[in-house]
């Protein structure tokens, strides 16, 4: 067994590797599930409605983060790799399912999927609180994220191209198959249990929602990630209907987002330990609403590609320094449950946004519904004044 305490580099390969198997999800929902469905027939409104539905099991955190700590003396790597297990299973059931002719049965076993994730996430957030300082905690967000947007990368270049050759069901089982691969790397870490008597956790947990600061942390939380969802579920569908792109060339644009997204992470997490996470939030934040509302002037796939990618690069970072600021204010006796209380109503902003971005584009249109985007910007900056971190 190799302790990741003793070696820095291998400690950021953990947490990269951990989150890659999550970024798989993300680009298997988002994208390959929004292309199928609507190859498939399904309208716009269900498609994303049952992209949102699927992706409940983030929203769930709270569920999944005190279970985790409730057994803690068994460790946070034995539900990572359980929860593994489960993901895969479901996802290699799902494969074999027509959603044209079975749209319930397949939404179940992708919902089970990301239930399976949901423990890895959660896991693997507790275990980088374990592991970590105040010095070098956004460089270890910048590495998860930098994991799980690069695997979102090679997702939405890889499986739209599977799908469109060999059928989208083999798409899913390569996804199930690649996560069971990555599962190896946790048999071989050590995991030293910091913490082996099992917390009181409701009354820690009363105790640390009643300081200011950590209610004002969770209101910002889906404020600051609404933007993220509102764009990752429609931008498929605007590629296709408004720009008439196929599969494959909507796989290859939406890869840039997540390219740029890890660029992003590993540049927000170096900036905000060295200049602190308010600063670094207030220019990321402003220049991702300019941007956002900028995508009203992408008419043809070339001035959306540059757009989307910068907006990805100041996502990437916005969203790496926020969960550093969500692990500053975590009580690590708690912190699967309450970093996963944060980030679960976080996914509460991205995945409640990404529901109803379609009904907003039927309504409107796609240019208004990039305008809210951005302009969802304006009282997350805002909230963020009044949060009051210690030095």
């Amino acid at each position: 067994m190799i302790d990741p305490t003793k070696h820095r580099f291998l400690r950021y390969l953990l947490f990269f590797n951990l989150y890659f198997a999550e970024g798989l999800m993300i680009a298997i929902t988002t994208v390959v599930t929004a292309l199928y469905l609507r190859e498939q027939g399904v309208s716009v409104p269900i498609t994303t409605l049952i992209v949102g539905i699927v992706n409940i099991p983030w929203i769930l955190k709270f569920i999944w983060g005190p279970i985790v700590d409730h057994f803690i003396k068994y460790g946070r790597k034995t539900f990572i790799i359980s929860g593994g297990l489960l993901s895969v299973s479901a996802m290699f059931l799902a494969s074999i399912i027509n959603p044209g002719v079975s749209l319930i049965p397949f939404a179940i076993l992708i919902f089970i999927s990301h239930i399976g994730i949901g423990f890895i996430d959660v896991s693997t957030d507790a275990w980088a609180i374990d592991v970590s300082t105040d010095e070098d905690r956004g460089k270890i967000n910048g590495s998860m994220y930098a994991g799980q947007y690069s695997a979102w990368a090679i997702g939405a270049i890889l499986l739209p191209l599977i799908g469109s050759n060999f059928g989208y069901g083999f798409a899913y089982f390569t996804n199930g198959l690649i996560i069971l691969f990555l599962l190896i790397f946790p048999f071989i870490i050590k995991e030293a249990l910091k913490f082996k008597t099992r917390p009181k956790i409701i009354p820690l947990i009363k105790k640390e929602f009643k300081k200011k600061t950590t209610l004002l942390v969770a209101l910002f939380s889906p404020l600051v990630f609404m933007n993220e969802g509102m764009l990752s579920f429609i931008m498929p569908i605007f590629m296709r209907d408004s720009l008439g792109l196929g599969d494959v060339q909507i796989g290859l644009i939406a890869a840039i987002l997540p390219v740029t997204l890890a660029i992003g992470s590993i540049i927000g997490g170096l900036t905000t330990d060295k200049i602190g996470r308010k600063k670094t939030l207030y220019i990321l934040l402003i220049f991702s609403a300019i941007f956002t509302a900028s995508l009203i002037f992408a008419n043809n796939w070339w001035k959306l590609s540059i757009i989307y990618g910068i907006i990805g690069f100041l996502m990437g970072g916005h969203s790496t320094v926020s969960c550093a600021l969500f692990m500053d204010v975590t009580n690590p006796r708690i912190a699967a449950t309450q970093y996963g209380i944060f980030t679960g109503i976080a996914n509460i902003g991205l995945n409640g946004g990404g529901m109803i971005t379609g009904t907003i584009v039927t309504v409107l249109s796609f240019s208004q519904t990039f305008l809210y985007a951005g302009w969802v910007f304006g009282p997350t900056i805002l909230l963020l004044y009044f949060i009051k971190l210690k030095k």
